[in-house]
């Protein structure tokens, strides 16, 4: 997604470095992990606690954008640490 040439250009950097995560711990066996990916537009905002999870797909809500607000990823990233849903798995969230 971060190769296409729609994908916002400050955060190509970011985005790849966590594809090569990501690309690591698909290889690992001996380590429990969970990756969280933000939707495309990843800003500040209201706390709804209403959002979306998917796998390994690009979430679009019914306005056509794909976003999330830091303060629902934060909750979403509590959430499973608290109640673990995703291990050895990347999950997305948005609305």
């Amino acid at each position: 997604m971060f190769e296409s040439p729609t994908f916002p250009e400050h955060g190509k950097a970011e985005a790849g470095a966590g594809a090569r995560t990501l690309a690591h711990l698909w290889q690992q066996s001996d380590i429990d992990w969970t990756f969280i990916s933000p939707s495309l537009l990843f800003v500040p905002g209201e706390r709804t606690g209403r959002f979306r999870e998917g796998q390994d797909h690009l979430l679009i809500g019914e306005d056509g954008k794909s976003r999330i607000s830091q303060e629902d990823y934060a909750v979403a990233l509590l959430d499973e640490i608290e109640t673990p849903r995703h291990r050895g798995q990347r999950y997305t969230v948005g609305y």
